[in-house]
């Protein structure tokens, strides 16, 4: 198609709201995910554009759906998504997976995390192919299962042989339509703590796991107010470490002979798995040290994975500046995100990205998630944007 195409500069709201009813009333809550019919839906919308589909079902029902448009020589430019959405939950006051519309708002589950992004990106997808003698290059959509509970269909797309080859990348999560080009990392290790049994009419004769815990624990607090959360990034805050789950003993009458802890460690840009892992390492050292504490780590809970950032001078995180302000966000950043997001996924592969969508996080995972119409159509001339100037210029 030529640049003249009238699809090729203005998003179509109406097909948008579609599209967006269309997803959220595939239900892909995570767990369990189910994201396959999800992607399938996504094939049948990109391949009737031109895009070149393929489909990776890397567990039964859990998929990530691959377009492809190959368009002379030039960058590989993607935009990346997540097709699974949290738990609905309860405290709706309307069908969840039923896109309803009030007062400038769409409402539903995965209406701003993040199918709304979802949309807009297959909508400027739809743009950018209709004017196919504006950019050079190549263009992708990876969208992935299992960004809420793991990232791994992320990882599973990072892992492909031969590695995958993306130059830039934006990925879709809701930021209000501003430039996040930081997020944190996350480790959850299950540090079980170990004690002796007995009879609770005689603890004296045992040791007690959960006693032993709580002095576990008064080092961890310890470590985080004075270690931890001094190391500060200057888009997504603190670093911090906390425990978020205890479970200790197996009867009534019974001195604990285990207590098992979840800590949450919330990593910033620069600090590495392997650093964190020892620092987990030397506190339980020092806890059998100080108190005799024997415990261990049993496993690491999968996570979304590292921290990463993209550096405030590099040409995506310029372009993404501009593209959000000329559609009307005052101060489009750049942000960071307090949690974690598959950006370092695709860093990890070389691109350079950030993080753009619409919608706030204040709303996501909660009843009656929602996403501003007006944010909704302009993030598909953001994406549209950020995509043109970023792949080559038509020789």
């Amino acid at each position: 198609m030529s640049s003249s195409s009238p699809s090729a500069h203005h998003p179509d709201l109406a097909r948008m709201k579609r599209d967006l009813a269309a997803l959220v009333g595939i239900n892909t809550e995570n767990p369990p995910g189910r994201e396959l019919e999800a992607a399938q839906h996504v094939d049948r919308l990109l391949r009737a554009e031109g895009f070149d589909l393929s489909m990776s079902e890397y567990k039964p029902g859990r998929a990530n759906v691959m377009a492809r448009l190959e368009n002379g020589p030039g960058p590989v430019f993607a935009f990346n998504t997540h097709l699974d959405v949290v738990p609905a939950g309860d405290g709706w006051t309307s069908d969840p997976f039923i896109l309803r519309e009030d007062a400038g708002r769409l409402y539903a589950r995965g209406a701003c995390d993040a199918k709304g992004p979802l949309t807009a990106m297959i909508e400027a997808m739809r743009m950018l192919a209709a004017d196919r003698a504006s950019w050079s290059g190549t263009l992708l959509g990876v969208f992935t299962a299992d960004e809420e509970v793991a990232s791994e269909g992320a990882k599973f797309y990072a892992a492909t042989t031969p590695k995958p080859k993306v130059d830039f990348c934006v990925v879709g999560e809701p930021t209000s339509n501003t430039t996040f080009s930081a997020h944190k990392g996350s480790l959850r290790p299950v540090v079980r703590v170990h004690g002796v049994t007995a009879h609770s009419g005689t603890p004296h004769l045992g040791d007690n796991a959960i006693y032993r815990a709580a002095k576990l624990l008064s080092l961890v607090e310890t470590h985080h107010e004075n270690v931890v959360r001094c190391r500060c990034h200057p888009l997504v805050g603190n670093a911090s470490l906390t425990v978020t789950r205890a479970n200790g003993g197996h009867a009534d009458n019974v001195v604990p002979g285990a207590c098992d802890l979840l800590l949450d460690r919330r990593m910033v840009p620069g600090e590495r798995e392997e650093d964190v892992k020892q620092e987990f390492a030397d506190l339980l050292a020092l806890a059998y040290e100080k108190f005799g504490v024997r415990a261990e780590i049993l496993e690491y809970r999968p996570t979304t994975g590292a921290a990463t950032e993209t550096p405030l001078d590099a040409r995506i995180v310029q372009t993404s500046l501009a593209a959000c302000r000329k559609h009307g966000v005052a101060n489009p950043g750049p942000f960071g995100f307090q949690g974690g997001a598959d950006l370092v996924h695709f860093n990890g592969l070389g691109a350079a990205g950030v993080i753009i969508g619409p919608g706030t996080l204040e709303v996501a995972h909660k009843p009656d998630e929602f996403v501003p119409i007006d944010e909704f159509l302009a993030s598909a001339s953001i994406y549209r944007d950020i995509a043109l100037d970023m792949l080559g210029t038509p020789r």
